[in-house]
């Protein structure tokens, strides 16, 4: 590991200089597999935030207070500290800027923003003219993660707060229904591709609503994790 940065009270981010890495296509994923002392291991799958060629790989990780892997990546894992990873993988929830629509819309929640950040630096780093647009469903202004980059990427980005909306804010709290999912995405009859990314349930009910308002089955693509 060669750096780290906070992203959230309970999530940083991991810089990995990885030899032999090549290169990742935005929105693959890794397996990262630690071993303890007495030879117990755990391995968990995370996205990578990073896209395009290189040995460097970067994670986003959040907390799970009960779980075995991320407590030791956000609070422990230092500098010099190496890890074991396999990758990358995934080739079906992938943004290639050769092979997009003219319109792409990413839905993150939480920390599902990780494979969608990809997307948006591979974006901005191609010249890609597809319009993408990024809503993403925060519990609170203090959850976002990569917020400075996502201002500089010129992604349109468009907040939903789901427990504290900052103060000013024209909407107030809640989470994302099929309502707000028609006013602030993309219309479907512009047929953009869609990646949505977050915790079973929010995909699995975004999923579902999107193809209720029109969208082809076919263009919404979806990864998810465990949790509410």
């Amino acid at each position: 590991m060669t750096g780290t940065r906070t992203e959230t009270p309970s999530a940083r981010s991991i810089t990995l200089d990885v030899p032999g890495w090549g290169g990742n296509l935005a929105g693959q994923h890794l397996d990262l597999r630690l071993t303890a002392e007495d030879g117990y291991q755990a391995v968990r799958s995370y996205s990578v935030a990073s896209a395009g060629p290189g040995d460097t790989v970067e994670l986003a990780v959040d907390r799970i207070d009960t779980g075995e892997v991320s407590p030791y990546l956000v609070d422990e894992l230092l500098p010099g500290d190496q890890v074991e990873l396999r990758g990358p993988l995934g080739g079906w929830f992938v943004w290639k800027p050769e092979t997009s629509a003219p319109a792409v819309q990413l839905i993150a929640g939480g920390s599902g923003v990780v494979p969608l950040l990809a997307m948006a630096r591979a974006h901005a780093a191609s010249g890609s003219i597809a319009d993408m647009r990024l809503l993403y469903s925060v519990r609170t202004p203090d959850d976002v993660f990569f917020r400075d980059e996502l201002q500089r990427l010129g992604v349109d980005v468009t907040f939903v707060h789901t427990r504290r909306a900052p103060d000013g804010a024209s909407r107030p709290a809640g989470r994302v229904t099929r309502e707000l999912l028609a006013e602030l995405v993309h219309p479907a009859s512009v047929d953009p591709d869609v990646f949505v990314c977050g915790p079973t349930g929010f995909v699995e009910s975004v999923a579902t609503w999107l193809v209720d308002l029109g969208f082809r089955p076919e263009r919404v693509k979806t990864e998810r994790f465990g949790g509410l």
